[in-house]
């Protein structure tokens, strides 16, 4: 471990205040107007023990190396911020990475990956007090839709509950449903167009009003029809990267022109790159977010 990442520990071991201090004085950065598309950074993976990339399993482990990936990609032209978990903003505040970023927290990381109670999501990390306490500009929640399994009802009333709790500190809601099930034991999401409409369906009615909330949607070849069944925004998440990254790449350029797409929230696929051109890697997804003119 650096030096520099050295006495990051040495700072939240003598002076936990600073984080709070971190977070009072940071310059904040306006959300994205109408004349061009949202990109974020998504970083919340590990805290639901979710540490494997392709065919690497414990790829997101070394913490050190993940704040490197993520100051790197933050520094790059055109990403307005990061989403993660309380350990990983708090770290980034420290490092005085979110300067002039957007930074949103998640907030149910309780389903752990492969776990019996992985779609009784709880929520173990962000809520709306802190996130308004500290400055942050959203909150984001998986709210993932098993109808077999009973743990989808409390999650779902759970996720109804922090829409509520940010919609009346006028703070965005991030949603993300998603139609899943099990086989051999796994969850597994449905991309079929109808699953998705479903899942946008459920995720636009929670909470008692929807005027700040924005869908976070996986990209998948029929959007249109997706984009049909909502008039909330909708933000692309970048999923699991088992495909090849200009399968991957070309389908997100496809989704990006439906209109009411007004935006990428990416993690793996850009933070652990097959080549580890991580630089590269922000810089071509960046290259594929339209203008307003072109969506």
């Amino acid at each position: 471990m650096s030096t520099e990442y050295e006495a990051l520990t040495l700072t939240r071991a003598h002076r936990p205040q600073a984080i709070a201090e971190a977070a009072a004085g940071r310059t904040r950065r306006p959300w994205p107007d109408h004349d061009r598309p949202l990109f974020v950074i998504a970083a919340d993976h590990p805290a639901r023990a979710a540490l494997g990339v392709r065919d690497r399993p414990m790829a997101m482990a070394g913490r050190a190396d993940l704040l490197d990936r993520l100051r790197l990609a933050l520094s790059r032209p055109g990403v307005d911020g990061v989403l993660g978990t309380p350990d990983i903003l708090e770290d980034l505040l420290l490092l005085g990475a979110l300067e002039d970023r957007l930074a949103i927290g998640s907030m149910n990381r309780g389903g752990l990956s492969g776990a019996a109670f992985e779609l009784d999501d709880r929520f173990t990390a962000y809520d709306a007090d802190t996130i308004a306490a500290m400055g942050y500009d959203g909150g984001k929640m998986l709210c993932r839709i098993d109808p077999d399994d009973h743990g989808t009802a409390s999650t779902l009333q759970a996720c109804a509950r922090a829409v509520s709790a940010l919609a009346a500190r006028h703070t965005v809601a991030m949603v993300e449903p998603l139609w899943v099930g099990r086989a051999g034991g796994r969850v597994t999401v449905d991309l079929s167009p109808e699953a998705v409409i479903k899942s946008v369906s459920v995720g636009q009615a929670l909470g008692t009003t929807s005027a700040y909330t924005w869908l976070k949607l996986p990209a998948i070849d029929e959007m249109d029809r997706v984009m049909a069944a909502t008039t909330l925004p909708v933000l692309l998440l970048g999923g699991d990267p088992t495909e090849a990254p200009d399968v991957v790449y070309a389908r997100w350029q496809r989704a990006l022109r439906v209109p009411g797409v007004r935006g990428l929230v990416v993690g793996r696929a850009l933070l652990y790159p097959p080549d580890d051109d991580v630089a590269a890697a922000v810089d071509l997804a960046h290259s594929l977010l339209p203008t307003r003119q072109e969506a």
